[in-house]
């Protein structure tokens, strides 16, 4: 059974920082492609960052230079780290697996049940 949970969230302020987890279980780690996605109130689920099993990674333009996806192995967990917060990145925070490489389509097969992030201007 694959398990999925976030946590790290929290209220910031404009220009802080939080650092995000996603710790896995279930399955083999390393054989799955992961993703963060986000979803704020009254909009559609979007894809943040995501990494493949290599270690390549990609990001939403609006994320880009600012937050950093990573992953541990050994610890089966995936992190996000998120800096220049901004009141925009108001959302909850969900990391996603799946078989195949999806990159940034919220469409994983296996998903957590999200942390909330919330920026304050």
């Amino acid at each position: 059974q694959v398990q999925l949970v976030e946590s790290g969230g929290g209220s910031v302020q404009a220009g802080g920082s939080l650092r995000l987890s996603c710790a896995a279980s279930g399955y083999s780690y390393s054989s799955y492609y992961m993703g963060w996605f986000r979803q704020a109130p009254g909009k559609e689920r979007e894809g943040v960052a995501a990494i493949d099993s290599d270690g390549s990674t990609f990001y939403a333009d609006s994320v880009k230079g600012r937050f950093t996806i990573s992953q541990d192995s050994a610890k089966n967990t995936l992190y996000l780290q998120m800096n220049s917060l901004r009141p925009e990145d108001t959302a909850m925070y969900y990391c996603a697996a799946d078989r195949v490489n999806w990159w940034l389509l919220p469409v994983y097969k296996y998903w957590g049940q999200g942390t909330q992030v919330t920026v304050s201007s």
